[in-house]
């Protein structure tokens, strides 16, 4: 069996979702608000973390370096100015998009296996992430227009 495979990859990438919130409060903290709400969300990819526990306990997990690896491309260095919160909500929302299709894809283990547990949590943070998917999308709407035809 190859959950332990998607368990540590989605492991991992809330791991690296709770940093790169963290990373993109405290470089765009002056935004309004960018601090409080990248902080909340972080929040919750570390509950997520903390939720796997007992389904790594009972199917294993294998480490996976595929999502640090992501995120340092992403997040190489910090950046400053409008289009740089752009580029940084941009890279949050890929990773917000890697962690969806790692619960949709546990989600059909889950099934498969008939764990209702699994199940039931899969679907309960796939719910979070999509509210952090979609308040990154409204904040790039949001952003794009000023930063790419009005800024200098």
């Amino acid at each position: 069996m190859h959950l332990g495979n998607y368990l540590g990859l989605v492991h991992s990438s809330e791991q690296q979702l709770v940093d790169a919130f963290k990373q993109v409060a405290e470089h765009h903290g002056d935004e309004p608000d960018i601090y409080q709400t990248c902080m909340l969300l972080s929040s919750w990819s570390q509950e997520h973390v903390k939720a796997l526990k007992p389904f790594v306990d009972r199917y294993s997990e294998e480490k996976n370096d595929e999502p640090e690896r992501l995120s340092q491309s992403l997040f190489e260095e910090p950046r400053s100015g409008s289009l740089a919160l752009l580029r940084d909500l941009h890279d949050l929302w890929l990773i917000t998009n890697e962690v969806h299709l790692c619960w949709v894809v546990i989600l059909q283990a889950a099934r498969a296996l008939r764990d209702v547990e699994l199940e039931n949590l899969c679907q309960r943070l796939d719910n979070q992430t999509h509210r952090q998917q979609a308040w990154l999308l409204t904040r790039i709407k949001q952003a794009a227009p000023q930063t790419l035809v009005v800024a200098a």
